[in-house]
């Protein structure tokens, strides 16, 4: 069981001035991780214990860190 992951809810930004451009490498990797089949992250499902988060949310955090030159998880939760 994985926690909740939902895209597409509404969230207010925090700075109205931050938005992603329509050609940001983040649309890329979203639609590149979200081609993926779901069946290819099923070894990952638990079920027992605290639900864990989605194998795809985390693919998409760890590639977006990858191009921003962000190669640990400290420096990542800086930039993200």
């Amino acid at each position: 069981m994985f926690k909740d992951y939902n895209i597409n809810q509404l969230i207010l930004p925090l700075d109205l001035e931050v938005k992603l451009q329509e050609n940001d490498v983040a649309f890329s990797i979203h639609h590149l991780v979200e081609s993926i089949p779901e069946r290819a992250f099923d070894s990952f499902l638990r079920h027992t214990g605290c639900p864990a988060y989605h194998p795809r949310m985390m693919l998409k955090i760890i590639l977006c860190g990858y191009t921003q030159s962000a190669f640990s998880g400290r420096r990542k939760s800086r930039i993200l």
